[in-house]
């Protein structure tokens, strides 16, 4: 496996971008059917890192991280190509996250992958709710005490 890239907007070179853009599109907008604002203006902002881990012919798992207003940090946008699948590379990804971001991490989980996240350690935050015709629930992960 390839070494995990984590970047800010500033540092990522256009292909890149485009790369990792693609893979989010295949991903959410064409395999899931999700037709929705993907650039939503929050890629670019100083405090988001993009994540991800290349296969032979680019990108092949992503995620991002924004920094929000309460100063946690929200995890999004977690991809993984429909061939890259069931290889742990979402887990690769999460991990680095947990190992290098300090404060609470929080996420909107679909709902069926509830039970993974779980198991990484983070609990409901909230209910239920439909996004892009999706069921999602909110989640969140405290850091770990030392």
């Amino acid at each position: 496996m390839t070494s995990i890239h984590d970047h800010p907007f500033r540092d990522l070179d256009p292909t890149t971008f485009h790369d990792l853009l693609r893979l989010r599109i295949d991903v959410f907008v064409v395999e899931q059917e999700c037709a929705y604002a993907e650039l939503d203006g929050r890629d670019t902002e100083p405090g988001t890192r993009h994540i991800w881990l290349d296969g032979t012919s680019g990108p092949v798992a992503y995620l991002r991280v924004l920094v929000e207003p309460d100063g946690s940090h929200r995890i999004g946008r977690v991809a993984t190509l429909a061939g890259a699948r069931g290889n742990g590379l979402a887990g690769v990804l999460l991990d680095h996250v947990h190992a290098t971001t300090p404060g609470p991490l929080v996420l909107d989980a679909q709902t069926h992958l509830v039970p993974w996240y779980a198991s990484l350690g983070y609990q409901r935050s909230g209910g239920e709710f439909l996004e892009d015709g999706i069921a999602h629930v909110p989640m969140a992960r405290e850091p770990a005490v030392d």
